[in-house]
């Protein structure tokens, strides 16, 4: 590139411009919660893996096909590096979590944060009980984020969706394109305000990555992850959700027999209750419940993000090197919006050539 001599004062007058663009381009404070499709771009990250579950690298513009609603579009930007990423992490601290359960989140999380991401990514913690509590905003120390979470005491019920509903304007403000949102919990939603379809369709309206781990709270014990034979004895045990496949994770021990006692039999278990759509009163006790699976993947699916289900302490921090190593080898596609503004969900769908599986956000809802 050449450069031309250019007096102060045009070049002021340049500099002015150049900044009055940028701050027209800046979003309102209104539309932080929407997926920002603008006039130019439509940004879609993709997860591409075979069919070992192995994340697959060296993939190029080429191998790849977009679609909204339906019709294929032009990808017009393209990048296969590993970029910085504004993470947000939204930690369970309701009773439930209390000994062997926190212990274990706070170093997966160490490990997180000081061995696994990159030295530019940004981190914020949420951590919520009967309700959510911003502990440390945006930082990049990650010294501030290990103080927080040693100070950390598990008690009280379980506000998930008014965390996850709470944390997501504060991602929106992530200064990193990449943005991603980590829940770690091990119970059902007890005491939100906010309802299931109001969340979905607020992570629906945003531009993060959504992840769960859930720690099925029933299944996990002081018994080096086992439950304990009163536990099991007459009662039909149920398979667990299958994780989505990763690599290197290791399959976790199966229940040794007890003498005497018939295999996959026990007490009965309290059947799984719904997410609540109405808040329920925070001061009533209640029973701890299994990780709602399918509550998880009703807020994580839709954005490319995934919900994978543990059931032992020990296997959460794999779970987190593993959505370490998929932030690092995604692929990011961009393609001109269409310019709806009609408010309506417009569905995306990406395909890659070849046999190998490619997970990414399924829409948008676009701004009126």
């Amino acid at each position: 590139m050449h450069h031309f001599p250019v007096g102060r004062a045009v070049g002021t007058v340049l500099a002015g411009a150049v900044a009055l663009l940028v701050a027209d381009s800046r979003p309102k404070a209104q539309d932080k919660f929407r997926f920002r499709t603008g006039v130019e771009l439509v940004n879609v990250t993709a997860t591409v893996t075979d069919r070992s579950g192995r994340f697959v690298s060296g993939l190029t513009q080429a191998d790849f096909v977009v679609y909204e609603d339906d019709r294929p579009v032009d990808i017009t930007h393209f990048n296969a590096e590993r970029v910085p990423v504004s993470l947000g992490i939204v930690l369970d601290t309701s009773g439930s979590m209390r000994g062997q359960k926190i212990a274990a989140a706070r170093a997966a999380l160490g490990r997180l944060l000081f061995d696994l991401l990159g030295p530019d990514d940004e981190f914020f913690l949420y951590r919520f009980d009967n309700l959510p509590h911003l502990v440390e905003g945006w930082t990049t120390d990650r010294t501030r984020i290990s103080a927080a979470l040693r100070r950390v005491q598990p008690d009280g019920a379980t506000a998930l969706y008014d965390a996850v509903a709470e944390a997501l304007p504060l991602l929106q403000s992530g200064r990193h394109r990449k943005k991603a949102l980590l829940i770690i919990s091990d119970g059902n939603d007890t005491t939100s305000r906010t309802g299931p379809s109001a969340l979905k369709h607020a992570i629906r309206e945003s531009e993060a990555l959504v992840y769960a781990i859930g720690m099925d709270a029933t299944e996990l014990s002081p018994f080096g992850g086992q439950p304990p034979a009163w536990n099991i004895i007459g009662q039909q045990r149920r398979p667990g959700p299958v994780p989505f496949p990763i690599p290197g994770r290791r399959t976790p021990p199966r229940t040794p027999p007890i003498p005497g006692v018939p295999p996959g039999t026990g007490f009965p278990r309290p059947p799984a209750m719904p997410p609540p759509d109405e808040p329920r009163n925070p001061g009533i006790a209640t029973v701890p419940e299994g990780v709602n699976a399918g509550a998880l993947r009703d807020i994580t699916d839709d954005s490319g993000g995934r919900t994978e289900i543990v059931r032992d302490t020990r296997d959460l921090g794999p779970a987190t090197a593993s959505l370490a190593d998929e932030l690092s080898k995604q692929y990011y596609l961009g393609y001109p919006s269409p310019g709806h503004r009609d408010g309506r969900w417009h569905a995306i769908r990406v395909e890659v050539r070849g046999q190998l599986r490619v997970r990414a956000r399924r829409g948008y809802v676009a701004a009126l």
